[in-house]
């Protein structure tokens, strides 16, 4: 069998569901990037996605933000199925960060224009023309997240958290409905980890805010206000669901191939090898 699944069995999942994927797998050049896996993100849900390298968390995020179409199994974003849907017009829905968009921004660039010019979804500002409200949000959320009076600084210059805030305003430019972190603290300082976590529990607490995923690879970099986990492993779901009860030691050392233990403080996780 090939996987395929009838379209009279295809039922579109609930309007507050923002991702479904049911038993999708992925899979390239024989190997199993992501291997019959389920899950289902709500509208008001913060998920964190762990895994060692090679579990197939990137390759969920791509799923997740259109920019790949399941070899089996069916994989639904924000009500519409891949591969039955414009996927350009479902990608301007979707907010991302990503190491490989943060390679494409010019340097040169101006910090709000960094920002304004993902109302037109594209990287480097031309031609195009932007509505002074389309400034005025992007000069508004700049501020939110620490960067309000760097709007003239060039991209270039701006330290790796400065990056990193940049990037987060731009992805919330266009009031997205999901939003996608991929390691968003990946290479900052200690101070740097905790100004951005601190900013990110701040938008995961916020009511108004897309529901929101985020890959990492430590626990310590978890934000508080974040409500569920999938751990990952080898393309498979270890386990899944409420972060307290999914963060357990036995859970992250079978994600992790080795004995681990999970120490909780507060809001906030560590884990060591046992």
């Amino acid at each position: 069998m090939d996987g395929s699944v009838p379209e009279a069995a295809v039922t579109p999942p609930d309007e507050d569901t923002v991702i479904s994927f049911d038993r999708v797998s992925i899979v390239r050049a024989g190997n199993h990037l992501v291997r019959d896996l389920s899950w289902q993100v709500e509208l008001d849900e913060r998920w964190v996605i762990l895994g060692p390298n090679g579990a197939g968390k990137t390759t969920l995020l791509n799923l997740a933000s259109a920019r790949l179409h399941p070899t089996r199994g069916v994989a639904w974003v924000l009500g519409e199925r891949l591969g039955k849907t414009d996927v350009n017009e479902l990608r301007t829905r979707v907010g991302i960060t990503t190491g490989r968009l943060a390679d494409r921004l010019p340097p040169d660039e101006k910090v709000l224009d960094v920002v304004v010019t993902a109302a037109w979804s594209v990287v480097g500002r031309w031609r195009e023309s932007y509505d002074p409200q389309d400034e005025g949000r992007a000069r508004q959320l700049l501020g939110q997240l620490g960067m309000g009076h760097l709007l003239d600084r060039e991209f270039g210059t701006l330290s790796e958290g400065e990056r990193k805030r940049t990037q987060i305003a731009r992805a919330l430019m266009t009031d997205p409905e999901l939003m996608l972190l991929d390691e968003p603290t990946a290479g900052l300082d200690l101070g740097g980890r905790e100004d951005l976590l601190a900013r990110l529990t701040e938008l995961a607490e916020d009511p108004d805010a897309p529901a929101m995923v985020l890959v990492t690879h430590h626990v310590e970099e978890i934000p508080p206000g974040f409500t569920h986990a999938l751990l990952l492993r080898e393309g498979s779901v270890v386990a899944a669901g409420l972060l307290g009860e999914t963060l357990t030691a036995d859970n992250l050392s079978k994600t992790f191939g080795l004995p681990l233990v999970v120490q909780r403080t507060g809001d906030r996780y560590t884990a060591r090898a046992a």
